[in-house]
This record gives structure tokens, sequence and C-alpha cells, in this order.
């Protein structure tokens, strides 16, 4: 599954490294809307996906902290 290769990637970087892929996928999150609003987002799904993505990073990077 293509899900459960993406958290086995995350659970391999640093806490560091899963800040900085968080930082770019809010960015992600943030165009995404805006071109939404302007009627210039083809792909709305994109949306959905890229917040499921926020949620897993910041899983585990409590994970981490946790451990």
């Amino acid at each position: 599954m293509k899900t459960n290769k993406f958290v086995e990637e995350l659970k391999a970087k640093s806490v560091k490294e899963l800040s900085d892929e968080l930082v770019a996928a809010k960015k992600e999150l943030f165009n995404l809307r805006f071109q939404n609003a302007t009627n210039q987002l083809d792909n709305t799904s994109r949306i959905k996906d890229v917040r499921k993505n926020i949620a897993r990073i910041q899983t585990v990077i409590t994970e981490k902290a946790n451990a």
C-alpha cells in the first residue's frame, strides 16, 4: 500500500526532518486552498490527501516525542 510505505518512510526520519516536511506540507495545503478559491485547482482531492499526510506526519512526531 502507498500509505504504509509513506508512514514507514516517515518513521525512518528524524524529528527535525519531520518538522521540515510538516512545514512544506502546510505550505502546499495553503497553496492548494488558494488555487481552489481562485478556481484554478483541477484536482480538488489533492487537498484531502495533503491534509491526511499532515496528520500522519504529526502523529509520527508525537510518537517519537513520547518514546
